[in-house]
């Protein structure tokens, strides 16, 4: 079903503009909040690692506020392999505690945390002929591997290469001795940030996007909050906070000199860039394909494509700047073709390509072997950086930065905190739920009174929203309109936007199209759908 067309206008729902009704304040209403206010912790940047602190924060009883320069994820955490894993590479180390961490952690966020956002995965470790690594030690290194998970996704083993090619049509399988076998879990990271953004307002957090700080605020030499400008509107406000938290992943350093213009740096740069391709087989499996001793290349089915990645190479110019190069193109589609058929590595199947930084300790060596480690350091003026980490600790990061509020010195939180031993375990994150079930219910009741939901849009709703898509649901059924596709191939309504609109922050065509729905990465962002979003997004200001 294609989308309405205006006569004379972009496309787009002509009876979706009106905001959806318990719609969160508008931004005017939220600056005036924060401006009026002395919080206990302001949060600079809305990355995860910033999310989930503000979450806990918020969580233990503190005044909590969050702010971020562009869109929530809207850089590095949107930027991911899109994985909860537990690192099959750090076995080689000898950080057996590591995984052993991650795979709870994983386990947590997939089974009681956000089981309607997170799905598991089962992995391909090809062993070919004159590979980095012999069937044996892989087929031992995903049996240990599983076994640090409790076998909780089964047991780790070795499988036969025509077993596996049914799996995988695309399977190179010339020189192909066997297959290791173990389970992860993979997600949505853009999706994950802002439910996980939605959970730290529940609890109390005042949050917005697309507001820079421009300056800190001192007081007897101490920072005491931050002077900031609207990006949207162009309004300059400022926050006062007790403590404040620089959480800006790439830019931690660039705000660190507001503090100090003489302070050293922190932290280095790594960049990872992953192509988005069609896929020409359906896949049952994902591929992790072992490039030299310690790199591995993954190819991942995820939201209907192929997921190609990823890069590990030192990045010293302006975060903003970072982009997928040529070169990294050549390189991710040249790893990806030691275990992959050429068919599925044409070009012109690519329909999206993006790259982020990891945040790495400072110093020397390779950044394929750094340790993906959180760095907490404070500043003179008393403003704490919190750098590094990855997706899969995501909550055990926001907890160790509140064991770390908890220790300061004079305790300049720690009386108004809950102690983080009692704040609930594995507190679920919004629209927690079974996505079969939902997909079920919105296919027998979707229908009624409005059109009939298609099973795909149905089954993408569920397991991006969870139960949180029968509020979707029901503004498609009072506005046909707003049951229509955004575009006739992906599986995303109109519904969605005026959702995003009213309920998720988004103030942007990309925050919609890049990191609300999936339309950016299947190559469906039209100037048609780009103007069709924009319109009812200014339906609202």
């Amino acid at each position: 079903m294609s989308t309405p067309t205006l006569q004379n206008g972009p496309a787009y729902p002509a009876l979706g503009l009106r905001p959806a009704g318990g719609s969160h304040p508008s931004r005017a209403e939220t600056r005036e909040q924060l401006a009026k206010a002395t919080y206990d912790l302001l949060v600079v940047g809305g990355g995860i690692l910033g999310i989930s602190t503000a979450w806990h924060a918020a969580q233990a009883g503190l005044r909590v506020a969050l702010v971020d320069s562009g869109d929530f994820a809207g850089a590095t955490s949107s930027a991911s392999s899109k994985l909860l894993h537990g690192g099959l590479r750090y076995l080689q180390t000898g950080a057996v505690k590591l995984v052993a961490e991650n795979h709870f952690e994983r386990r947590a966020v997939s089974r009681q945390v956000a089981p309607h956002l997170a799905n598991p995965l089962t992995f391909y470790l090809p062993v070919y002929k004159g590979g980095p690594h012999g069937a044996a030690k892989l087929g031992a290194g995903v049996f240990a591997y599983s076994a640090l998970s409790a076998f909780g996704d089964g047991v780790g083993h070795l499988l036969s290469p025509s077993k596996a090619a049914q799996d995988v049509p695309e399977l190179r399988t010339d020189n192909l001795k066997a297959v290791a076998v173990y389970g992860d879990d993979q997600m949505n990271d853009a999706r994950m940030a802002l439910m996980t953004v939605r959970a730290a307002v529940e609890a109390g957090a005042v949050v917005l996007n697309h507001a820079e700080v421009t300056g800190l605020r001192f007081t007897k030499g101490r920072v005491t909050g931050a002077e900031l400008k609207d990006r949207q509107s162009g309004d300059e406000f400022g926050v006062n906070a007790r403590l404040v938290l620089n959480a800006t992943g790439p830019w931690v350093d660039h705000l660190r000199r507001m503090e100090d213009e003489n302070a050293a740096p922190s932290i280095r740069l790594s960049k990872g860039a992953h192509l988005v391709l069609k896929r020409t087989a359906p896949w049952k499996a994902a591929l992790a394909t072992p490039i030299d001793k310690y790199r591995i290349t993954f190819a991942l089915p995820w939201e209907d494509m192929l997921l190609l990645g990823t890069t590990d190479e030192e990045y010293e110019g302006d975060p903003r700047d970072v982009s997928v190069t040529e070169q990294d193109t050549t390189q991710i589609l040249d790893e990806a073709a030691f275990s992959i058929r050429d068919q599925q590595l044409s070009r012109d199947l690519i329909t999206y390509s993006f790259a982020g930084l990891r945040v790495l300790p400072g110093g020397p060596g390779d950044t394929s072997k750094a340790k993906r480690e959180t760095v907490v350091t404070e500043g003179r003026g008393g403003m704490l950086s919190v750098a590094g980490g990855k997706w899969t600790t995501f909550r055990h990061i926001g907890r160790t930065i509140m064991n770390k509020l908890a220790e300061l010195p004079g305790h300049p939180l720690g009386e108004d905190m809950q102690p983080i031993s009692q704040l609930p375990k594995k507190l679920p994150l919004p629209g927690i739920s079974n996505p079969n079930a939902v997909a079920h219910r919105l296919l027998v009741d979707g229908g009624t009174p409005g059109p009939r939901m298609s099973a795909d849009t149905a089954r993408h709703l569920a397991t991006h929203y969870g139960s949180l898509s029968f509020d979707i649901a029901r503004l498609a059924n009072e506005d046909p309109a707003l049951a229509e596709r955004i575009h006739p191939d992906a599986p995303e309504i109109w519904a969605q936007v005026a959702y995003a609109r009213d309920h998720e922050w988004a103030e942007t065509a990309d925050d919609v199209l890049r990191r609300r729905t999936t339309l950016t990465i299947r190559g469906l962002a039209t100037d048609e759908v780009r103007g069709g979003v924009e319109s009812m997004l200014d339906a609202k200001k």
